[in-house]
């Protein structure tokens, strides 16, 4: 059984949440779904996985959380490239700008973003948005 990361940067709960959702994906896919935060990463795995997740909510106007995200995803951006990675978070305003400008980012470090876009819901993930986590987790464990 191989294992797939979920990491994530949660203020709220609610990216915490989504993280879960993806968890579910991934084990119902047989696989092992280890959600770990972003301060506690274990760099060395991801640089040796085929896939994992990362998420995280918008902040601020957009953008991802600045002081322990941001620098995950800087570090992760060089070793990204040939990986496939499963985007998700929530946001409280805007219209997901975030998240686009995050997909570009992977892509631009030669990632490749499942569905070419992130799992993205308002504020506390519902029924329909869990799913779509949970459909993200089943597509990254079958890479």
């Amino acid at each position: 059984m191989s294992k797939v990361y979920v990491v994530y940067w949660s203020q709220t709960g609610n990216t915490a949440a989504m993280a879960e959702g993806v968890a579910k994906g991934i084990k119902d896919a047989g696989h092992e779904a280890e959600i770990v935060d972003c301060s506690s990463a274990p760099m060395d795995e991801l640089k040796n996985a085929n896939a994992f997740a990362m998420g995280c909510s918008a902040m601020g106007s957009e953008v991802l959380e600045e002081s322990e995200m941001e620098p995950f995803v800087e570090e992760v951006e060089g070793f990204v490239s040939g990986k496939t990675v499963g985007l998700f978070g929530s946001y409280g305003w805007g219209d997901g700008e975030w998240m686009r400008d995050w997909v570009d980012r992977m892509k631009s470090a030669g990632a490749k973003v499942l569905n070419d876009e992130g799992v993205i819901c308002q504020e506390t993930p519902d029924d329909a948005a869990l799913e779509e986590c949970a459909a993200l987790g089943k597509q990254l464990a079958s890479v």
